[in-house]
């Protein structure tokens, strides 16, 4: 199966997801959190920082859970801050 490039948009938004996860980390440390969702540390830092800009549904669900967020939260947070930089940037 040949997957299809992404947007800049769907690379943002990735970005943005990985950014609100984050902060909802806080203090908490990278293994903790990876731990606590059954993914590797490596895999969270990837989803941290963007490089996975479409982690699988479970794993972001399973983070979510590790960090006490809904994932409407995380939805929310990550569709103000794409309607934030496009006002940015209009």
């Amino acid at each position: 199966m040949v997957r299809v490039p992404l947007n800049d948009q769907e690379r943002q938004r990735g970005e943005l997801l990985g950014q609100a996860l984050r902060r909802a980390r806080g203090e908490r440390s990278m293994v903790e959190i990876a731990a606590a969702s059954g993914i590797s540390t490596e895999t969270l830092r990837k989803i941290e920082k963007g490089r996975i800009p479409t982690p699988a549904f479970f794993t972001v669900a399973a983070v979510a859970d590790a960090l006490g967020v809904s994932l409407d939260q995380l939805r929310a947070e990550v569709a103000a801050a794409q309607a934030d930089r496009q006002r940015l940037t209009a």
